[in-house]
C-alpha cells in the first residue's frame, strides 16, 4: 500500500481575472507596405488586419508580463503573495536560460513561486491554462498565473509579403483558481509533427552567427495555405471535440475565442462548427495581430473590458500553431 498521502487541491478550478497589455506604439498597414509590394486592401482582404502593437525596447517580454499580470491579480483580488506558480507561454523570449517567468514572479511580487516558461507556439495559453488547472485541483499551487507574451516584431521579416503584416506584440494574463464548480473544461490538445516545417523559424539559433556575415535575422515564415486548411477543416474537428467533452453543444456556448490568426480563418470556423447568432466571437485581430500566446487572453480581456462578453459567461478558447500543435476547452469567463 502506498504511503503517499493524498493531494488536498481544490475540486475544480477557474479563471478568476484577466490582463492585458499592447503596446502604446500602433503601427497600421500604412507602415508594412513600406517594405513589401501589397496594398492595404489586400492585407485587410487576405486576414483582416488594419493595425497591430509593435513594443519598444522598453515594452520587453517581462515588461508587457509584468503590466498585464498586474491587471490580472488585481481582476481576481488575489495578491501577489498567493501565487503559488507563474506559467509563461513564449517562443519571444531569446535567452535560453533562465526562464522569463522566474524574472517575471519576482517583479510582481510573487514569494518563491515555481515559474518556468513552455514553447507551444500559438496554442501555448491553452497549454499553460491546462497546466495550471491540474496544479490546482493536485494542491500543488492554489494560485495559478498564466501569461502569455509576444514581441514577435523581432522575429518578423519585414520583406516577406506572406507574413509581414500579420504579427504584433502583447502580452495576456489570467489568474487561475480554486472553484466549488467545473468551470475549465476537459482539455482536447495534441500535436502533428509531421506538418512541422509548415510554420517554423527561417534559421536555427546555432547556425546564425550574427558575425556580420550576409545572414539575415531568423524570422517565423509559413505555408499559408496550408495552414489556412489545417486550421479551418481540422481545427474545427477539434473545437467541437472541447464542446463534447464538457458536455454541451454550439447552443449552450454565449462566446467564442478562438486564436487571433486572420479573420477568414475566424469566420470560417464559425461557420464550420455553425455557431448560433447569439455567440459573441472574439475578432481582436483586427487591430492587434496575430500575437500568438498572447492572443487568447489579449482577446478575452477585451471583449470583457468593452462589455461584448460577461462574467459568467460560457466560452469556447482554441489556440492552434507552429509545431503544429494545438489546444482547446470550455472555459466560464471570469
Amino acid at each position: 500500500m502506498s504511503k503517499i498521502k493524498p493531494a488536498k487541491g481544490s475540486p475544480y478550478a477557474r479563471i478568476l481575472g484577466v490582463g492585458g497589455y499592447r503596446p502604446a506604439r500602433v503601427v497600421p498597414n500604412e507602415v508594412i507596405l513600406e517594405t513589401i509590394d501589397s496594398s492595404d486592401e489586400w492585407i485587410r482582404s487576405r486576414s483582416g488586419i488594419a493595425t497591430r502593437h509593435w513594443a519598444s525596447p522598453e515594452e520587453t517580454v517581462a515588461a508587457m508580463s509584468v503590466e498585464a499580470s498586474g491587471k490580472a491579480l488585481a481582476d481576481a483580488g488575489v495578491s501577489p503573495e498567493q501565487i503559488g506558480a507563474v506559467i509563461v507561454s513564449t517562443v519571444s523570449h531569446f535567452k535560453q536560460t533562465p526562464a522569463v517567468a522566474t524574472e517575471i514572479a519576482h517583479r510582481v511580487g510573487a514569494i518563491k513561486p515555481a515559474a518556468f516558461d513552455i514553447s507551444a507556439g500559438c496554442a501555448g495559453f491553452g497549454y499553460g491554462l491546462t497546466l495550471a488547472k491540474g496544479m490546482v485541483v493536485e494542491g500543488s499551487a492554489e494560485y495559478v498565473l498564466v501569461i502569455g507574451v509576444e514581441r514577435l516584431s523581432d522575429l518578423t521579416d519585414l520583406e516577406d509579403r506572406a507574413t509581414a503584416f500579420l504579427f504584433g506584440d502583447g502580452a495576456g494574463a489570467v489568474v487561475v483558481g480554486p472553484s466549488d464548480e467545473p468551470a475549465i473544461g476537459p482539455t482536447v490538445w495534441g500535436s502533428e509533427g509531421d506538418k512541422s516545417d509548415t510554420i517554423k523559424q527561417t534559421v536555427p539559433w546555432d547556425e546564425y552567427t550574427g558575425k556580420g556575415g550576409g545572414e539575415k535575422f531568423p524570422a517565423i515564415t509559413q505555408e499559408g495555405q496550408a495552414v489556412f486548411r489545417w486550421a479551418v477543416f481540422e481545427m474545427a474537428k477539434v473545437a467541437q471535440q472541447a464542446l463534447d467533452a464538457a458536455g454541451i453543444t454550439a447552443d449552450d456556448l454565449d462566446v467564442f475565442i478562438p486564436h487571433q490568426a486572420n479573420m477568414r480563418i475566424i469566420d470560417s470556423m464559425v461557420k464550420t462548427l455553425k455557431l448560433p447568432e447569439h455567440v459573441t466571437v472574439a475578432r481582436d485581430v483586427e487591430t492587434t495581430g496575430n500575437t500568438s500566446a498572447a492572443s487568447i487572453p489579449l482577446a478575452m480581456e477585451r471583449l470583457l473590458a468593452t462589455g461584448a462578453a460577461k462574467s459568467g459567461d460560457t466560452a469556447l478558447v482554441i489556440g492552434f500553431g507552429a509545431g503544429l500543435v494545438y489546444a482547446a476547452t470550455v472555459v466560464t469567463l471570469p
